[in-house]
């Protein structure tokens, strides 16, 4: 089971597939497994080597309980730590909701290591301070209060989803979100996001798709999906609404 070592943090990660390398990396609660669990790495493994990384806080990688290990460099850091633990020096990126925040951060800190970005669900702005402090309120009394909010206000989860879900560790959800209320947001990065770059969110995600709209505007080239039908959930699960947009573009797109 690889791990990378980013400064004392132990980073899990897998890979699969051959071809050029593309970065997978998932949205907030979840793990690698979301991207086999939707089709993603059946549609990708016969063209691309596929690295997809548990964040820190997240699936087997370790869980700091600080919200300062959560800021967007040290996040950002642990996909390099895991490139550079295997050997590569630059590679397609794909990350949504979370995963697409922490993208915005690699734009900004590391952009010699990226090749071109699928970002999905996610835009680089501040977010809703108040909105936060409400999710870390609900971390602080346990997965199992999360969960059956959750199933409150949508329905009975799946079974395995549910599972992951419980899994987690709140503490370290929290920190996390933390980190996000507190961010200023990467929305300077914008003006200098050279490399190809494709963004997409469902049109029903309330909470993302005026913000991801907006930061498209401010990338000079990038190509914008809007995913008709699919909020923020769905727009991850419904991969075979994104993934022909995806293979075409990062077929254009090259490694150099």
């Amino acid at each position: 089971m690889p791990y990378a070592n980013n400064h004392g943090i132990q980073i899990h990660y897998e890979i699969d597939g051959t071809g050029p390398p593309l970065v997978l990396q998932h949205g907030f609660t979840g793990s690698i497994k979301d991207w086999r669990r939707s089709g993603y790495v059946e549609a990708l493994r016969s063209s691309f080597q596929l690295i997809m990384v548990d964040a820190r806080g997240h699936g087997l990688s370790d869980k700091p309980h600080n919200g300062d290990a959560y800021a967007i460099k040290e996040i950002s850091s642990d996909v390099i730590s895991v490139l550079d633990a295997s050997g590569i020096t630059k590679a397609h990126y794909w990350g949504y909701s979370m995963g697409g925040r922490i993208g915005f951060g690699m734009a900004k800190h590391f952009p010699h290591r990226i090749c071109s970005l699928i970002l999905g669900g996610m835009h680089p702005y501040i977010r809703d301070p108040h909105e936060r402090n409400k999710q870390i309120s609900s971390y602080k009394r346990g997965m199992e209060a999360v969960v059956a909010e959750m199933e409150t206000s949508s329905g009975l989860l799946p079974p395995d989803r549910k599972n992951e879900l419980l899994a987690n560790d709140p503490a370290a959800l929290a920190a996390s979100t933390e980190a996000t209320r507190d961010d200023p947001g990467v929305q300077d990065v914008l003006s200098i996001m050279t490399m190809p770059c494709l963004v997409y969110v469902g049109v029903e995600d309330a909470a993302f798709y005026e913000g991801v709209a907006r930061c498209v505007e401010e990338i000079s080239g990038a190509v914008f999906v809007p995913l008709p039908g699919l909020d923020h959930g769905l727009a991850f699960e419904h991969s075979h609404r994104i993934l022909p947009q995806a293979k075409e573009f990062l077929n254009k797109a090259r490694i150099s």
